[in-house]
């Protein structure tokens, strides 16, 4: 059973479900004494919820979650009842079929929620008569380092494994939970884009630099950043007239939107292929999260802005414990990409950083300097494939055990 709620779980999913299904394939059938299956090579089946990525990958969807993502407290909390009822039909969906793993992707708050409650049901029911004990793994982790640390704790007693896609991760979680398995398998974006490509001043050059507007993943993200965009995109077409502007959304749905947010005729909106926008960017204008690190990861000097509700920033403001929103940010503990946030994410703002980054060629260069450092920590490739590794054994249980994941009623 696989969870993913956003469009990047979904990717990150899809590619794992397909380095899983390489990995099980290959796992040799192993006969007993009366030359009955032990282990049966048998196509393994995956189901749950997610999006369009987890579909074409073979996942029997019982609910597309990327539709209804949302984020910050306030969205969650008018939102509580059409979650409820989705947690609710997967928890019957699970207890029904009865996966042998559940494999829980980014999404975190629902996922955390959905382990826990596995967990006590199976806790409730253990007996002779009730053998169903799924692993629970949990694919990249909360940003727990960064606020609400007590989360690791509980975590701990629900998970199986978690697999980090961050450096520091095992350590950090090694020092206040060590009863946790932590892997860290590496970023899936080296596999995902291939090797960095060199980098050199692209674009137009100076009068026609060409600027790339990232500005979400998410209704809310989209309602709250394209009205600063398209003020910032006035400023700098003031400074540099012949400047080329080009919006890219993950999906549709987005595009949409974006349209009755007003988008001028001469703003082109494309779905998704960021990677093919990226090499030759002069400037990215991109909402935090990962995103910026697909930018550093092209080298493309980048303005990070967020906003979000009034509520969720109150609660947020007063819990997160980390100084950045910008991934490179984060990772390095410095400010790489100017970012503004919250109240501070105005147009003039976003505007006056870009034109005067746009005249700076020395301040880029230094940028895209930096971001070396940022793409070293990603790790090397092969991270669904490391990661399909690592459940594979964690699942390969000894012999006489009464379930097996590689048994014919593998899910």
């Amino acid at each position: 059973m696989v969870i993913a709620g956003e469009t990047s779980g979904d990717i990150l999913a899809a590619e794992l479900v397909q380095a899983l299904r390489s990995e099980l394939n290959r796992f040799p059938a192993e006969p007993t004494w009366d030359y009955q299956p032990l282990r049966a090579c048998l196509e393994p089946r995956f189901f749950g919820a997610g999006g369009s990525r987890m579909a074409a990958a073979g996942v029997d969807l019982a609910i597309d979650l990327t539709a209804h993502a949302v984020t910050g407290f306030s969205e969650v909390l008018q939102n509580y009842g059409k979650f409820r009822h989705f947690f609710r039909q997967l928890h019957k969906l699970a207890l029904e079929r009865e996966p042998d793993v559940i494999l829980c992707v980014d999404f975190s708050g629902f996922n955390r929620r959905f382990a826990h409650a596995i967990k006590r049901r199976l806790r409730a029911r253990g007996d002779w008569f009730h053998d169903w004990n799924p692993k629970i793994i949990q694919y990249v982790s909360p940003q727990v380092w960064a606020s609400r640390e007590s989360r690791a704790y509980q975590m701990a007693k629900d998970f199986d494994l978690l697999l980090s896609i961050v450096p520091f991760e095992p350590e950090w979680y090694a020092a206040r939970v060590p009863g946790l398995r932590v892997e860290f398998v590496g970023h899936p974006m080296v596999d995902r884009f291939g090797p960095p490509p060199a980098r050199a001043e692209p674009g137009g050059g100076q009068d026609s630099p060409k600027i790339l507007l990232l500005p979400a993943s998410r209704p809310g993200e989209l309602k709250r950043h394209v009205p600063v965009l398209l003020r910032a995109v006035e400023m700098i077409r003031v400074a540099f007239p012949r400047a080329r502007f080009r919006m890219v959304l993950p999906n549709e749905h987005l595009r949409r939107q974006a349209e009755l947010l007003g988008i001028p005729p001469d703003l082109p909106v494309q779905v998704g292929d960021v990677a093919g926008e990226l090499p030759d960017a002069d400037l990215a204008i991109a909402k935090t999260g990962t995103i910026t690190l697909e930018c550093a990861y092209f080298g493309v000097p980048t303005i990070a802005l967020y906003k979000t509700s009034w509520l969720t920033w109150q609660i947020a403001k007063r819990i997160i414990t980390v100084k950045y929103g910008a991934m490179p940010n984060l990772r390095l503990n410095r400010e790489v990409y100017p970012e503004f946030i919250q109240d501070a994410a105005t147009a003039q703002n976003v505007g006056r950083a870009a034109v005067e980054l746009l005249r700076d060629p020395a301040r880029r260069e230094k940028i895209r300097s930096d971001l070396g450092e940022v793409v070293a920590s990603l790790g090397p490739g092969g991270a669904a494939r490391r990661a399909a590794g690592i459940i594979v054994r964690l699942l390969d249980q000894p012999v006489g055990s009464t379930r097996h994941i590689l048994s014919p009623r593998t899910s």
